[in-house]
C-alpha cells in the first residue's frame, strides 16, 4: 500500500524571538515491510536543512533559523510503501522462553529491558498489573509469550478510556492510571512498563496511522500516532497497537524508534528570546493504488483553516506533541 504524508507544525512567537533551533524525526523508516520513497522538508523561514542517522536508526533532521522571526513552520512530505505482513501463529513454540534467551544473549536489548524515562515500573504499574493479573515474571514463563503480550494489549485498551487531551506530552504513566484515562502515547508507555516487567524487549514506536473509512478507531485521525514493538523469538519486532487494540499493520507508517517518547519526539529545540510559543499540527495521510507522480502537491487552501486554529501553549495535548 502507497501512502503518500504531509504533516505540517507551525509555532507562533508572541514577540519575534532572534534564533531557533530544531531537529526532526518525521523521515519514515525504511525496514523490513516499510520503504520510504521519497522525502523532502521545508521550512519557513528558509534555512538549510541537514540530516544524520541516530543510534537508533532513526534519520535526524536538524536546522537553525538565525535571524529574527515570530513564525516557524515546517512542512514534512513523504510517499511510503508499505506490505501488508503474513500473518502471526496463535502461539509460539513450546521452547519460546529459552529461545527469547538466546537471543538477548546475542544482542543488545538492554536499554530496551530496563526502565526508562516515562515508562517507569511505578506503585501505580505495580498496582495495574496486579489489577489485570499479569504474572510475575517467573511465572510468565508457565504462558505462551506471543497470548500473553496479545492479552495485555487487550486489557490496556479495555482498562483506560481514550479522551484527547486528558494527558500532556510530558505526562507521567501514573498520570494516566489515575485519571483511567490517556491518549496513544499513554497506552503505549504503560504497555511498555508492564511488557519489560515479563523480560520481553519492548520499544516506542513515533509514526501516523491512515483511518479506513468506515473503520471504528479510538486514535485522533489528522495526528501522530504512537505503539509498541516486541521482540518475540523466531518473529522478530512485532507491532501492537494497546490504543485501538489492533496489531500494527499495513495502515500503521513507522518514523522512529525508541525506549519512550522522550527519544523521539517528532520536534525537539529552543528559541532564544523573551516570548510564549503556540503550536499547531496538522497531518494527512492519503493511499494510492500507486506512487503519487513527484510534483503532486497539496493545495495550500486545503490548510488555511489549520493555520488560522490557535493551540494553548499552556495545555499541549499529547496528540499534538506526538508531536
Amino acid at each position: 500500500m502507497f501512502y503518500s504524508i504531509r504533516h505540517l507544525t507551525k509555532f507562533r512567537y508572541s514577540s519575534p524571538v532572534s534564533e531557533s533551533i530544531m531537529e526532526l524525526r518525521m523521515q519514515p523508516r525504511s525496514e523490513g515491510l516499510q520503504r520510504c520513497l521519497s522525502f523532502q522538508v521545508e521550512v519557513a523561514p528558509r534555512t538549510r536543512v541537514q540530516s544524520y542517522r541516530d543510534y537508533l536508526g532513526n534519520v535526524v533532521h536538524h536546522f537553525d533559523v538565525p535571524s529574527a522571526h515570530r513564525h516557524l513552520t515546517i512542512i514534512a512530505e513523504a510517499t511510503v510503501d508499505v506490505t501488508p505482513a503474513a500473518s502471526l501463529p496463535r502461539q509460539l513454540d513450546g521452547d519460546a522462553w529459552r529461545q527469547l534467551d538466546a537471543h538477548l544473549a546475542q544482542g543488545d536489548f538492554w536499554e530496551l529491558l530496563s526502565p526508562s524515562h516515562f515508562a517507569l515500573w511505578t506503585g501505580m504499574i505495580q498496582a495495574f498489573a496486579q489489577e489485570l493479573q499479569v504474572p510475575s515474571r517467573e511465572a510468565a514463563r508457565d504462558r505462551d509469550p506471543l497470548q500473553l503480550v496479545g492479552g495485555l494489549n487487550a486489557a490496556i485498551y479495555r482498562s483506560i478510556a481514550y479522551v484527547p487531551k486528558s494527558t500532556r506530552v510530558d505526562s507521567t504513566v501514573d498520570h494516566a492510571l489515575e485519571s483511567r484515562r490517556g491518549v496513544c502515547q499513554d497506552y503505549a508507555h504503560i504497555m511498555i512498563a508492564l511488557v519489560r516487567g515479563l523480560g520481553i524487549p519492548c520499544r516506542y514506536v513515533s509514526g501516523y496511522l491512515f483511518h479506513r473509512a468506515g473503520e471504528t478507531l479510538r486514535s485522533t485521525e489528522g495526528a501522530t500516532h504512537a505503539w509498541v514493538e516486541v521482540y518475540l523469538p523466531n518473529i522478530g519486532w512485532v507491532g501492537f497497537d494497546p490504543a485501538n487494540n489492533i496489531l500494527a499493520g499495513e495502515t500503521h507508517v513507522r518514523t522512529a524508534v525508541g525506549r519512550d517518547y522522550a527519544d523521539v519526539p517528532p520536534t525537539r529545540g529552543v528559541f532564544k528570546g523573551s516570548a510564549s510559543s503556540e503550536l499547531t499540527v496538522a497531518v494527512r495521510v492519503a493511499p494510492s493504488d500507486k506512487p503519487p507522480p513527484p510534483e503532486t502537491e497539496m493545495e495550500s487552501e486545503d490548510w488555511s483553516a489549520v493555520l488560522e486554529e490557535k493551540s494553548d501553549p499552556d495545555r499541549r495535548s499529547a496528540e499534538q506533541q506526538q508531536q
